[in-house]
């Protein structure tokens, strides 16, 4: 059976949770829903241990392409032999960025692509995000999302977004789950270990969508390629949701994180294993790559130790270019055309 927009139906959950009780077979119920189950404020104490959450993302790259998205799995297995070559160019990346990965945004023309995200995100605030928790000023919220956009990709510190913003500090922190909790963003953690006690602990704010983060800055791809644009941020975004869409489904079992060290020295995307493994991904929105692009990579690979697989520069660029025994440059596109 197949419900819809559970979320609108807490009750069903407790006559659920007796059926399974009484026929544990898996597959009985498919419940979806537009924001996560776990933080309904209806939610009975119902289903732990009797249900499998799949979160379901706007499309990855390789699926717009109907082509399997293997960065990941390709990075652990081939590390630094990874090689890869691209037709793309900088303008093509960032209209990708631009577009997002909902179907109906990408399909449609950059007029009407905005028209849909502009009621995405009013019925999201309208009604999704009501059906979780209540909001005292709805205005609120969406001054805060724009803010959000204006700062994907940097570190999410809520002392200072509210102080920007207006919103108190208790009423930010519950704004802040609300829009995780309705996939709007996502909260990247800082990766640390027992031989970077330097690293800061502090997370990451990317946009699950980064059509949505241009739209809310109003930003196209001639905008996002204009000098001192926000093309950086918004590829580093992008990078990072096409590597949380991947590790849904990569045969190797990683988590996403990004490092920064309280001296500054920073990696905007750490891929890291349960035995320990590391792989480091930076973000360039140039199509060249310079000797202090490195400077993070190298630093990780040296804290990490036998562990590091590999370091990526992702880049606009189109030709792998190797930087030592373990660190790439490697072309952007090699996230959804990279084959293990």
């Amino acid at each position: 059976m197949v419900i819809d927009e559970v979320q609108l139906a807490p009750d069903l959950l407790r006559a659920i949770k007796l059926t399974v009780d009484l026929d544990p077979r898996a597959g009985q119920f498919l419940l979806t829903g537009s924001s996560r189950i776990l933080a309904l404020r209806t939610l009975p104490d119902a289903l732990p241990g009797r249900m499998e959450i799949i979160e379901m993302w706007p499309f990855a790259q390789g699926e717009r392409e109907r082509d399997p998205d293997r960065f990941v799995d390709a990075a652990f297995r081939l590390g630094p032999d990874l090689v890869h070559s691209s037709a793309m160019h900088r303008r093509e990346y960032l209209e990708r960025a631009v577009a997002g990965g909902f179907p109906e945004a990408v399909r449609r023309t950059p007029r009407r692509r905005a028209a849909f995200f502009d009621s995405y995100l009013t019925t999201l605030i309208e009604r999704d995000v009501l059906d979780v928790s209540t909001i005292e000023r709805r205005g609120d919220m969406r001054r805060l999302l724009t803010l959000l956009a204006g700062r994907t990709a940097h570190l999410l510190v809520p002392g200072a977004l509210a102080g920007q913003s207006g919103i108190p500090r208790t009423t930010l922190a519950r704004y802040l789950e609300l829009l995780t909790s309705v996939f709007l963003t996502k909260s990247i953690p800082a990766w640390s270990s027992n031989l970077t006690h330097r690293a800061v602990g502090t997370p990451k704010l990317a946009f699950v969508d980064t059509g949505v983060a241009c739209h809310l800055i109003g930003q196209d791809a001639a905008r996002l390629g204009e000098p001192g644009g926000a093309a950086g941020p918004i590829m580093e975004n992008f990078v990072l949701m096409e590597l949380a869409r991947q590790l849904t489904w990569s045969e190797e079992r990683a988590t996403l994180h990004h490092y920064r060290t309280k001296d500054g020295i920073e990696v905007d995307a750490v891929l890291a294993t349960p035995d320990g493994r590391v792989v480091g991904v930076e973000v360039k929105a140039g199509a060249t790559v310079r000797t202090e692009d490195l400077r993070g990579l190298r630093h990780l690979a040296e804290r990490a130790g036998d562990q590091f697989v590999a370091g990526y520069v992702l880049y606009t660029g189109t030709q792998t270019l190797p930087f030592g025994d373990k660190i790439r440059a490697v072309p952007m596109s090699s996230l959804w055309r990279a084959t293990p």
